[in-house]
């Protein structure tokens, strides 16, 4: 059975989601981020020496990034669904929306979560941090014109791996110049399997507004 490693409050939760999409039998490792500190706690290092989540056992695998999580779970339990077909020029776009969530669309925006913390809040990085967001916010709100998912649109994997984005976006910039993107978590939201696990994974603060 696969095992997720679930820390609250997470990028885990999309992996949660994943699974209930897919219908799969799974179960739930939990833990909890420090009061204080909000870090993970040192028991995620016992499962892989990085100590991040999500963190997915399968038998004696342990697969770490989400985009790879994804991935693994798709190939080798999806049985074709939310995967275009390889080769297809779909299956690229699906690629390179997979890598693109957190190799180019999150920097901006963990770079403004944590320049927050300092004392003038980064004074001197927030223009290049702006511009960078309305680029990479722009850019995803394009591709969702016309369109309710980014791949054919039809809804994949894809679809799963760049909610976060839409999710933290509005909690440090905001999303009121890109509807399209907005709309798309709605959309996220208001999905079924989405729903089932936000009901398995508990605490989730970038969720619904209850």
């Amino acid at each position: 059975m696969l095992v997720v490693h679930h820390l609250n409050n997470s990028r885990s939760q999309r992996v949660l989601w994943l699974l209930e999409e897919l219908e799969l039998p799974y179960k739930i490792v939990r833990y909890q981020r420090d009061a204080e500190t909000n870090l993970a706690p040192p028991d995620l290092e016992a499962v892989h020496p990085l100590g991040k989540s999500p963190l997915l056992g399968d038998g004696d695998r342990v697969i770490i990034e989400s985009g790879a999580i994804i991935d693994y779970v798709l190939r080798r339990h999806g049985g074709g669904r939310l995967l275009p077909k390889a080769g297809s020029d779909e299956h690229e776009q699906y690629l390179q929306w997979l890598h693109y969530a957190e190799g180019s669309a999150m920097l901006p925006l963990m770079l403004r979560m944590y320049t927050s913390r300092l004392p003038d809040q980064g004074a001197a990085l927030q223009p290049r941090i702006n511009d960078e967001l309305e680029r990479h916010l722009g850019y995803i709100d394009a591709a969702l014109e016309g369109v309710e998912w980014l791949v054919g649109n039809s809804f994949s994997g894809a679809d799963i791996q760049l909610s976060f984005v839409a999710e933290i976006a509005p909690l440090l910039h905001t999303l009121e110049p890109y509807p399209n993107l907005a709309a798309f978590r709605d959309r996220i939201h208001a999905r079924p399997a989405y729903k089932r696990a936000l009901e398995q994974g508990g605490e989730y603060a970038f969720g619904p507004a209850s």
